[in-house]
């Protein structure tokens, strides 16, 4: 099994979203990650979605994609040099004696301190989905309290345009 990561041009439209992850679920295509925002283009939506599978599992999902009115262009991003970014909001456990620690960790990351309460570091950190999940891995033993992620977004790198 194989990560894919595709860009899916849509029509801003009430309702593409639910039409888009309804398809991958009727078919029974896994979702890892999902992201939507405005495009470049005014009216148009770019979604970028993370899922597993082989070529044969990709080409289907760009087959029954295309099936969907509000699809405009299916972009394979993870055939060329991409790059792909996160953004997770970490909320740590930190007394005041754990926090020089706590701080190492998110000065090693270069991650940064978001917010401050009397026991406790929220943590912003940016990077791709491996950097994330090690800095988890790091603040576990101090207690996460809470912990949002975006999912990954992504575009090709140079000039690349498709």
């Amino acid at each position: 099994m194989k990560k894919h990561t595709i860009a899916v041009i849509v029509n801003d439209q009430p309702g593409v979203l639910q039409r888009v992850s309804g398809l991958f679920g009727r078919r029974g295509f896994n979702i890892e990650s999902i992201t939507v925002g405005t495009s470049e283009e005014q009216g148009l939506s770019r979604m970028v979605i993370v899922t597993s599978g082989d070529d044969h599992t990709l080409e289907q999902i760009t087959k029954q994609l295309y099936k969907l009115i509000d699809v405009i262009k299916v972009i394979n991003l993870s055939a060329n040099a991409m790059v792909g970014r996160e953004l997770a909001l970490i909320k740590v456990h930190a007394e005041p004696a754990t926090r020089p620690e706590v701080l190492g960790v998110v000065e090693t990351f270069r991650a940064a301190v978001v917010d401050i309460g009397t026991h406790s570091l929220m943590v912003q950190v940016v990077g791709d989905t491996e950097k994330i999940d090690a800095m988890v891995e790091l603040l576990k033993p101090y207690g996460i309290r809470e912990l949002s992620r975006t999912g990954v977004t992504a575009l090709n790198r140079g000039n690349v345009k498709q």
